[in-house]
Protein backbone atom coordinates (compact mmCIF):
# COMPACT_ATOMS: atom_id res chain seq x y z
CA UNK A 1 0.00 0.00 0.00
CA UNK A 2 2.96 2.44 0.86
CA UNK A 3 4.67 1.58 -2.71
CA UNK A 4 1.13 2.25 -4.14
CA UNK A 5 1.00 5.77 -2.68
CA UNK A 6 4.69 6.48 -3.92
CA UNK A 7 4.26 5.16 -7.20
CA UNK A 8 1.16 6.89 -7.38
CA UNK A 9 2.07 9.94 -9.43
CA UNK A 10 4.16 8.25 -11.67
CA UNK A 11 1.10 5.84 -12.10
CA UNK A 12 -1.25 8.85 -13.06
CA UNK A 13 1.71 10.13 -15.20
CA UNK A 14 2.14 7.22 -17.30
CA UNK A 15 -2.02 7.24 -17.86
CA UNK A 16 -2.33 10.83 -18.92
CA UNK A 17 0.64 9.95 -21.77
CA UNK A 18 -0.92 6.77 -23.16
CA UNK A 19 -4.02 8.82 -22.75
CA UNK A 20 -3.10 12.05 -24.85
CA UNK A 21 -0.63 9.60 -27.45
CA UNK A 22 -4.37 7.12 -27.72
CA UNK A 23 -2.52 4.42 -26.89
CA UNK A 24 -5.45 3.04 -25.70
CA UNK A 25 -6.32 0.56 -23.71
CA UNK A 26 -4.12 1.76 -21.27
CA UNK A 27 -4.19 -1.77 -19.27
CA UNK A 28 -3.35 -5.26 -20.11
CA UNK A 29 -5.26 -7.92 -18.21
CA UNK A 30 -4.03 -11.48 -18.95
CA UNK A 31 -5.19 -15.00 -17.12
CA UNK A 32 -1.92 -16.53 -15.15
CA UNK A 33 -2.38 -19.55 -12.62
CA UNK A 34 -1.91 -19.03 -9.11
CA UNK A 35 -1.67 -22.53 -8.65
CA UNK A 36 -2.83 -25.62 -10.81
CA UNK A 37 -6.43 -24.97 -10.56
CA UNK A 38 -6.60 -20.90 -9.16
CA UNK A 39 -6.72 -18.61 -12.20
CA UNK A 40 -6.09 -14.74 -11.65
CA UNK A 41 -5.89 -11.58 -13.88
CA UNK A 42 -2.43 -10.21 -13.86
CA UNK A 43 -2.70 -6.44 -14.63
CA UNK A 44 0.28 -4.31 -16.26
CA UNK A 45 0.62 -1.39 -18.60
CA UNK A 46 0.01 -2.15 -22.12
CA UNK A 47 2.71 -2.29 -24.38
CA UNK A 48 1.57 -3.81 -27.49
CA UNK A 49 -1.31 -2.75 -29.86
CA UNK A 50 -4.19 -4.95 -30.10
CA UNK A 51 -4.01 -7.89 -32.32
CA UNK A 52 -5.62 -7.31 -35.94
CA UNK A 53 -7.48 -10.76 -37.58
CA UNK A 54 -5.38 -12.86 -38.14
CA UNK A 55 -2.25 -12.12 -35.67
CA UNK A 56 -0.55 -14.26 -32.91
CA UNK A 57 -1.48 -13.69 -29.86
CA UNK A 58 -1.33 -16.66 -27.73
CA UNK A 59 1.62 -18.14 -25.54
CA UNK A 60 4.40 -16.00 -24.43
CA UNK A 61 5.78 -12.95 -26.33
CA UNK A 62 8.74 -13.05 -29.24
CA UNK A 63 9.73 -11.72 -32.60
CA UNK A 64 6.57 -12.48 -33.94
CA UNK A 65 5.16 -10.55 -32.20
CA UNK A 66 7.35 -7.43 -31.92
CA UNK A 67 5.96 -5.47 -34.73
CA UNK A 68 3.53 -4.76 -31.94
CA UNK A 69 4.97 -3.29 -29.10
CA UNK A 70 4.61 0.48 -29.18
CA UNK A 71 7.48 2.87 -28.57
CA UNK A 72 6.21 4.05 -25.48
CA UNK A 73 5.68 0.17 -24.38
CA UNK A 74 9.41 -0.40 -25.28
CA UNK A 75 10.78 1.79 -22.89
CA UNK A 76 7.86 1.05 -20.22
CA UNK A 77 9.45 -2.77 -20.75
CA UNK A 78 13.25 -1.65 -20.53
CA UNK A 79 12.52 -0.05 -17.16
CA UNK A 80 9.79 -2.71 -16.36
CA UNK A 81 7.65 0.39 -15.72
CA UNK A 82 4.79 -1.54 -16.93
CA UNK A 83 4.72 -3.94 -14.26
CA UNK A 84 3.65 -1.78 -11.55
CA UNK A 85 -0.23 -1.90 -12.10
CA UNK A 86 1.35 -5.48 -10.36
CA UNK A 87 1.54 -4.24 -6.84
CA UNK A 88 -2.64 -4.63 -6.74
CA UNK A 89 -1.91 -8.06 -7.44
CA UNK A 90 0.46 -7.96 -4.53
CA UNK A 91 -2.09 -6.20 -2.23
CA UNK A 92 -4.94 -8.60 -3.10
CA UNK A 93 -2.96 -11.80 -2.51
CA UNK A 94 -2.35 -12.97 -6.15
CA UNK A 95 1.30 -12.93 -5.81
CA UNK A 96 4.51 -11.62 -3.80
CA UNK A 97 7.31 -9.14 -4.67
CA UNK A 98 9.55 -12.45 -5.23
CA UNK A 99 8.88 -15.91 -6.99
CA UNK A 100 8.46 -17.72 -9.52
CA UNK A 101 6.39 -15.65 -12.47
CA UNK A 102 3.04 -16.73 -12.97
CA UNK A 103 2.53 -19.13 -16.03
CA UNK A 104 -0.15 -19.20 -18.56
CA UNK A 105 -2.78 -21.59 -17.93
CA UNK A 106 -2.13 -23.48 -21.01
CA UNK A 107 1.48 -24.47 -19.55
CA UNK A 108 0.78 -25.42 -16.42
CA UNK A 109 -1.58 -28.31 -18.62
CA UNK A 110 0.77 -28.88 -20.49
CA UNK A 111 3.49 -29.37 -17.65
CA UNK A 112 0.88 -30.34 -14.73
CA UNK A 113 3.82 -32.34 -12.40
CA UNK A 114 6.42 -29.49 -13.10
CA UNK A 115 4.26 -26.57 -12.06
CA UNK A 116 2.37 -28.85 -9.21
CA UNK A 117 6.17 -28.20 -7.48
CA UNK A 118 6.99 -24.93 -8.70
CA UNK A 119 3.84 -22.87 -8.10
CA UNK A 120 3.51 -24.18 -3.99
CA UNK A 121 5.73 -20.81 -4.37
CA UNK A 122 3.64 -17.90 -4.85
CA UNK A 123 4.41 -16.44 -7.97
CA UNK A 124 6.22 -13.14 -8.09
CA UNK A 125 6.89 -10.04 -9.99
CA UNK A 126 10.73 -11.03 -9.76
CA UNK A 127 12.40 -14.07 -8.65
CA UNK A 128 15.74 -15.68 -8.97
CA UNK A 129 14.58 -17.38 -12.70
CA UNK A 130 14.06 -13.81 -14.06
CA UNK A 131 16.85 -12.82 -12.79
CA UNK A 132 19.47 -15.31 -13.95
CA UNK A 133 17.79 -16.31 -17.48
CA UNK A 134 15.36 -12.80 -18.26
CA UNK A 135 17.62 -11.51 -21.08
CA UNK A 136 18.89 -15.11 -22.45
CA UNK A 137 15.17 -16.06 -22.95
CA UNK A 138 14.19 -12.69 -24.50
CA UNK A 139 16.99 -12.85 -26.73
CA UNK A 140 16.19 -15.72 -28.23
CA UNK A 141 12.66 -15.34 -28.61
CA UNK A 142 13.02 -12.23 -29.98
CA UNK A 143 14.72 -14.01 -33.13
CA UNK A 144 11.70 -16.26 -33.44
CA UNK A 145 9.81 -15.62 -36.55
CA UNK A 146 6.65 -17.61 -36.06
CA UNK A 147 4.21 -18.77 -33.25
CA UNK A 148 5.21 -22.44 -34.04
CA UNK A 149 9.02 -21.34 -33.11
CA UNK A 150 8.35 -19.33 -29.99
CA UNK A 151 6.55 -22.16 -28.47
CA UNK A 152 9.16 -25.06 -29.00
CA UNK A 153 11.79 -22.51 -28.08
CA UNK A 154 10.18 -21.47 -24.34
CA UNK A 155 8.73 -24.83 -23.57
CA UNK A 156 11.90 -27.23 -24.95
CA UNK A 157 14.34 -24.47 -23.67
CA UNK A 158 13.06 -22.41 -21.11
CA UNK A 159 10.17 -23.74 -19.16
CA UNK A 160 12.38 -26.52 -17.50
CA UNK A 161 15.33 -24.41 -16.81
CA UNK A 162 13.33 -22.00 -15.23
CA UNK A 163 11.41 -24.90 -13.20
CA UNK A 164 14.85 -25.75 -12.10
CA UNK A 165 16.01 -22.13 -10.93
CA UNK A 166 12.30 -21.52 -8.95
CA UNK A 167 12.90 -24.82 -6.88
CA UNK A 168 15.99 -23.75 -6.05
CA UNK A 169 15.07 -20.30 -4.49
CA UNK A 170 11.76 -22.15 -3.20
CA UNK A 171 14.41 -24.78 -1.12
CA UNK A 172 15.99 -21.77 -0.05
CA UNK A 173 13.61 -18.72 -0.21
CA UNK A 174 13.69 -16.39 3.40
CA UNK A 175 13.04 -12.98 4.00
CA UNK A 176 16.93 -11.98 3.72
CA UNK A 177 16.79 -13.96 0.30
CA UNK A 178 14.05 -12.03 -0.51
CA UNK A 179 15.66 -8.85 -0.09
CA UNK A 180 18.81 -9.77 -2.11
CA UNK A 181 16.50 -10.65 -5.17
CA UNK A 182 14.94 -7.23 -5.16
CA UNK A 183 17.91 -6.05 -4.60
CA UNK A 184 19.66 -7.29 -8.07
CA UNK A 185 16.55 -6.74 -9.71
CA UNK A 186 16.66 -3.38 -8.81
CA UNK A 187 20.38 -2.67 -10.01
CA UNK A 188 19.24 -4.51 -13.28
CA UNK A 189 16.57 -1.93 -13.90
CA UNK A 190 19.04 0.93 -13.10
CA UNK A 191 21.71 -0.90 -15.47
CA UNK A 192 19.04 -1.19 -17.89
CA UNK A 193 18.65 2.80 -18.01
CA UNK A 194 22.59 3.38 -17.75
CA UNK A 195 22.95 1.21 -20.97
CA UNK A 196 19.84 3.01 -22.80
CA UNK A 197 21.48 6.66 -21.75
CA UNK A 198 25.01 5.36 -22.73
CA UNK A 199 23.46 4.16 -25.98
CA UNK A 200 21.99 7.74 -26.77
CA UNK A 201 25.07 9.67 -26.01
CA UNK A 202 26.50 7.07 -28.42
CA UNK A 203 24.33 7.81 -31.53
CA UNK A 204 24.92 12.04 -30.84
Amino acid sequence: MVLMVLLSPVMLGLFLVMVLKRDLPVFYVSERMRDLDTPFSLIKLRTMRPPRPGEVNSGVSGGAKNHRITPLGRKLRRYRLDEIPQLWNILRGDMSFVGPRPPLRRYTEMYRELYADVLRSKPGVTGLASLVIHRQEGDALAKAQSAEEIEEIYTRRFIPRKARLDLIYQANANLCYDVVLLWQTLVRVAGGRRRAADARRGRR
